[in-house]
Parts: structure tokens; sequence; C-alpha cells
């Protein structure tokens, strides 16, 4: 299957479309091309929707970023062909003539135009591959309006599957426009599908004219004659040959707009056919379309040929595995599935290695002083940096960053943006949510490659709610013990549905909406260790010097607190959400508290608060799944925070913080409730 593209160079030019000066691109496309598919494939989180006006048809519009470029795209309603159009279909070629503006022949018309923005500068047009030859006739016809077009060669596999083998540079050269194979389904070609589309608005070059045979064209002129009149130009306001073609296939739109405002020329146009269909083997307006179709059958012949068995490669078949509209989720969840391995199983191994042998090795040191406490204090801060970054920050960076490299990631976060639009956010954000299950600290640095400011800010949000490998350890450690397979399978739900919750709820607090963004899925490659080594640092290195001193003064604050016997005073003044809100014991304030330096501190705290390994025995199983569910909403740790006021500002990170509180609070009320009732409450 060749894949030649266009030949004309892509260059930079000074002129940048943004805001009201987008660039407005239209697709169009016959019924199953891929045309809506394409649209979604790019499309905001949420985008406007309407019908053309007085009719049913429906389209949509968006804008849609590109690099630094913005465009406003349009999906039209399907169109099978420009000639003898009536009701909605009539429409949507008015669009595409006249946007919202009104020529002179259609003033008397008292409805609204078409649609509420202007004519597109550029269209997109969707071809099935699969079935090139009979999308080639639209395609003769889309070459008269006059605007520069860009043709996306849909369904490229599905082609091939059939044996179909397609010259794309031949095509390209005889249509006289940019053809990119696309496959819409998988992503494949957006990015130089939409980079062509700025090319061709900042150098508009119309299609090759594709003129008819000679003994047609020879009726074109003699009816062309009739029309030369600047009068006839103006109140028409379309290009001159399409309407004459128009008229020489007897359009009954044009035609009765012509009798209606030339009254004396249409007697002659009549004469003209009449002469023609005497003179023609066939019909005049048959023998035009006989001819457009031969033209079409000539040139798909010229660059179309058929093969046996054709070869699929491995890249199709991995494709069909991360990339199919089914299966593709399958290949995702084998790619979650390979996170939460590497958070509990090798994670923690590197954990036991490294931060547990160094807690180990200074568990016996118990100073009985303020100076050895602050020591003592500073030590626990750097293990418990060591036991962020060693087992949990650099693994797990290091295996997503090499997802990326190898193309997987792109494709997984394709596949998932569906879902994440269901949230109000972009697929983009699939690789900050799944660091998030080892450590949100990275999670939500990795929310600075983002291109859009509320994006960043609602996935930052949002990540503080991912049960990371420290919330995740304290639920499988207390809930598999006390709560079974199933409790801790419904508390990992319920994180899953607060997210969603939250994600619809933030949208109204963050109304603005995104563009859409153009998700690049690049060829499959093997990761090269330096580049992937440097990225992986590169994405780390600033978050030591951020988390490093706030992890260490946050551990000499809590434990000169607790040195100074200052517990009776921080669980009394916690009282009113361990007690009387969670209904706990009011010796759980201080692992709560402590929960804020990182939280697997509070499951250490928690036996020695209740002064026993056997939690069970201090706490029925309501307490136990209102504490669990509290742990997993509430503050994130200081080092998230710490990364939060870098990331989205001061501001959002102390919105997170009362939202955090807050959700926790409602859910672990909520919880509690529904296992208590309200007479358990009282």
């Amino acid at each position: 299957m060749q894949t030649t593209e266009f030949t004309q160079p892509l260059t930079w030019h000074e002129h940048i479309y943004r805001g009201e000066n987008r660039l407005r691109v239209a697709l169009v496309g016959q019924h199953n091309s891929g045309k809506s598919t394409i649209f979604h494939a790019v499309a905001s989180t949420s985008y406007r929707t309407g019908n053309l006006a007085g009719t049913h048809k429906p389209y949509a519009e968006c804008p849609v970023q590109i690099g630094v470029d913005e465009i406003h795209l349009v999906d039209l309603p399907d169109l099978n062909g420009l000639r003898n159009l009536a009701g909605d279909d009539l429409e949507a070629l008015k669009y595409l003539l006249w946007g919202d503006a009104r020529p002179l022949i259609s003033r008397h018309e008292r409805s609204e135009p078409p649609a509420p923005f202007s004519r597109p500068d550029v269209l997109i047009y969707v071809i099935d591959a699969s079935a090139l030859q009979q999308s080639l006739e639209l395609a003769l016809e889309l070459s008269e309006l006059g605007l520069p077009i860009v043709i996306a060669l849909n369904m490229m596999d599905e082609a091939h599957r059939k044996g179909v083998e397609i010259d794309i540079g031949q095509l390209s050269e005889k249509l006289g426009a940019p053809v990119i194979p696309t496959v819409a389904l998988k992503g494949h070609g957006l990015s130089e599908l939409f980079e062509h589309v700025l090319q061709a608005g900042r150098k508009p070059v119309c299609p090759l004219p594709q003129s008819p045979s000679l003994h047609i064209q020879e009726w074109g002129i003699k009816l062309h004659k009739l029309l030369d009149s600047p009068e006839i130009a103006d109140a028409f306001s379309i290009p001159g040959n399409m309407l004459t073609m128009t008229l020489l296939e007897n359009d009954a739109f044009f035609l009765s707009e012509l009798e209606s405002h030339f009254p004396d020329i249409a007697p002659d146009i009549r004469a003209l056919h009449e002469q023609g269909d005497r003179e023609l083997p066939r019909p005049l307006t048959e023998e035009i379309r006989a001819d457009r179709h031969h033209r079409a059958a000539s040139l798909f012949e010229d660059v179309a040929r058929f093969i046996h068995k054709p070869r699929v490669s491995w890249e199709e078949r991995l494709d069909m595995l991360f990339l199919h509209p089914r299966w593709g989720l399958v290949g995702s969840l084998a790619v979650f599935a390979a996170v939460l391995f590497m958070v509990f199983e090798v994670s923690t191994a590197l954990d036991a290695m490294s931060a547990a042998r160094l807690a180990d090795m200074v568990s016996s040191w118990q100073p009985d002083t303020a100076t050895g406490v602050i020591g003592r204090a500073v030590v626990d801060g750097l293990i418990g940096l060591i036991g962020i970054v060693v087992p949990y920050m650099l693994p797990l960076v290091l295996m997503l960053v090499a997802l990326e490299e190898s193309g997987i990631m792109h494709r997984i976060a394709f596949v998932v943006d569906r879902f994440f639009h269901a949230i109000g956010l972009h697929g983009k954000v699939a690789v900050p949510f799944l660091l998030g299950l080892g450590c949100n600290v990275p999670a939500i640095a990795a929310t600075k490659g983002l291109s859009s400011g509320r994006d960043r800010v609602v996935s930052s949000l949002l990540i503080t709610f991912v049960p990371c490998s420290a919330r995740s350890a304290i639920v499988l450690a207390l809930g598999a013990k006390y709560l079974g397979v199933m409790g801790v399978l419904l508390l990992f739900m319920l994180s899953l549905l607060v997210i969603a919750v939250l994600g619809r709820l933030l949208s109204h607090r963050y109304p603005e909406i995104s563009p859409g963004l153009i998700q690049e899925i690049p060829a499959y490659a093997w990761p090269k260790m330096k580049p992937l080594l440097a990225s992986t640092w590169n994405r780390t290195r600033d978050i030591l010097t951020i988390v490093t001193p706030l992890l260490v003064g946050g551990s000499v604050i809590l434990a000169l607190l607790q040195f100074m016997g200052a517990d009776t005073v921080v669980n009394a003044a916690l009282a009113p959400i361990t007690v009387w809100a969670l209904g706990l014991p009011v010796v759980l304030g201080v692992p709560i508290l402590f929960g804020v330096l990182r939280k697997e501190l509070s499951l250490v705290m928690i036996y020695q608060a209740l002064g026993t390994f056997e939690v069970g025995e201090q706490l029925d199983s309501i307490q136990i799944t209102t504490f669990l569910v509290f742990l997993l909403f509430y503050i994130p740790c200081i080092s998230t925070f710490a990364v939060m006021l870098r990331v989205i500002g001061r501001k959002e990170a102390f919105f997170s913080i009362a939202l955090s509180i807050g959700v926790a609070l409602i859910v672990a009320l909520i919880v509690r409730f529904s296992m208590t009732g309200i007479d358990g409450l009282i």
C-alpha cells in the first residue's frame, strides 16, 4: 500500500490563525466515509451542534488547536453530490457556496442563512479509500467550488484488507490537491492532514479544473456565452464554471432562480437543452452524468489496483490491539495492569530494599532531647523522600516515558479520549493519571505538558483523588484483611466514581471550552536508552528541589508537636472530624494529621495510637470503611501540595485542599450513613 505524500513542502509563515482570525474549515463527505469520526477525534471536550436553517440536517462545530494555530472546524451533513439538490441537502450546498452571506438571487428568501458562520476557507473532503471510485465523482464536482481542498483518504486499513492499493502521489497530482492517507478510528494521519489544512489556508490553491470530455465542453462553451455578463456573475456569486455546468445539467434550484431574476435568458437556455437532446445520443443531462462517471472510473483505474492476499504488518497487528474500537480498551487495560504490577510488586520490592531498610536502621534511635528529635525528623524526612523517589517515582516515570517513546502511550490516550471527554478533559491526560497510581507528585508535574491552562488545573485537581501507591497500600493492608476482596474493589470503584462526578462538577467552575487537539499517533519505535534516561531526569529533577525542603520541614514540625506532648491537643482539635463526623476513636486524630506528611505514615501511627496491630479488635467494619474512605480523598500529601503550588498556582492549590477535605467528609458521611442509617449517626 503506497502512501506517497503530497509533494509540496510545508513552510512556515508569519501569519498565525488565532481567536476571531481562526481558519474556517469544513468537513464534507459521503455517508460512512468517516467524516464525523475525524471530527470527534480532534473535537474539544464540549462542542456546539445545531441544524442547518429550516432543516433536520445536523452540523457540529468547535475550535481546534494545531500547534500555535487554531481553526474553526465544522462537520457538515453527508453530501453525495452537488447537482439537483433540494430541501435539506440544498441548504448544505448553500453554506458551501455562501456561508452566512446572501447572494442577490436569494435575497428574497425569508429564512436565516443555512449556518451562523462564514463560508469555509478550506474544505476537507473525506473519502472512503475502500470505495474510492464512488467518491471520485463528488471530488470532480467539489473542484468547481473555488475553494482549497485537502483530501483525507480515510479507512486505508480497510482498503488494504480488501486488497486495494492506491498510488497516493498520482491521485494527488491528477486532482491537484493534497491527498493524505488516514485511519480516523485509529488516529493515523490526522496530524499530517491538519498541517496540510493550515498550509492550504496560508497558500490557497484550488484543485486543478476537472474538465469534461470535449463533446460536453462544446455545449458548455455555448451556454457560457449566454451567461457571460457581470450582472449574472454578481447575482449568483459562484465560480463561472460551476454555474455553467450546473445549468447545463438542468439544476432545478439554479434554473428557477435564473428564470426569476433573468427571464430574458431562460428561453435561450431551454432552447440550448432541446438542441442538445436532439443532437446527442442521450439527453444532455444524462450525457454529462455519464461523462462524469466515466472520468471518475478512468481516474480510479489510473491510481488504484487490486492485489491478492495483502500482507498484514506487525504494526497493523499491534494497532488491532491498541487502536481497535473495541479491542483497544483491552490493550489499554493491559498497560494499566502493567502499571499496577509495577506499583504493587516491583515498587514494593524496591521500597523494601531502600526506604524500608533505612527506616529499620534508624528505628532504634529514639531521641529524648529537642535536638535529637529534630535530627531524627530530618532523617525521617530524607528517608521519606527516598521512599517516594526510588521505588515509585523513578520506575514509574521511566516506564511511562518508555511507553511514550515506543508510541504505545499515544495510542492509549487516543482510545481513552472519549472517557476523558465525558469528564471534561482530553485523552492526553491519560499519562498523568497513570502516573498518579504510583505517586501524585510526578503526575501533577506531568500536567505542565498540557497546552490548555484549564485542562492543566482540572486534571491536577482530579489527580489528587487518584489512589496513589501509598493510599492503595493502606486500603490493601486494612481493607483486604477486614473488608475482603469485594470491599477493596468497591473502594477503588468509589474513587473512579468520585473522579468522574468531580470532573463534571469542575466543568461548571471552569466553563471555558478548551479547543480540540490533534492527537498525533507516531510510528512504533524501540525506546533508546539515552533519550529515555534524559527525559526521565527532566521530569523528576524539579520535583526533588521542591519536595525535599517541604518534606523535611513538615517532618520536623510534626515531630516537635509530638515531642512537646501536643498529641492530646491535636486529637482534641480534630475531634469534630474524627469523632463526631466519622465516628472514630479520638486517638486517630494524630494519624490523620501525619497523613499530610506521607499517607503511609497513617498506617504505622494507627497501630501506635490503638496499641495493637489487630485493628479489627478496636474498630468495627463500618469504622474501618469510613476511615479508609476518608484517607482515600482527604488533603493531598505535602509533597503533592508543593508541586501543585508550582504547576497551578497558590489559589488553585489551596482550593484543592478545601475540595479534598469537603469531598472526603461528604463521601465518608454518605458511606457511613448508607451502612448505619440515620439512627446510627444520631
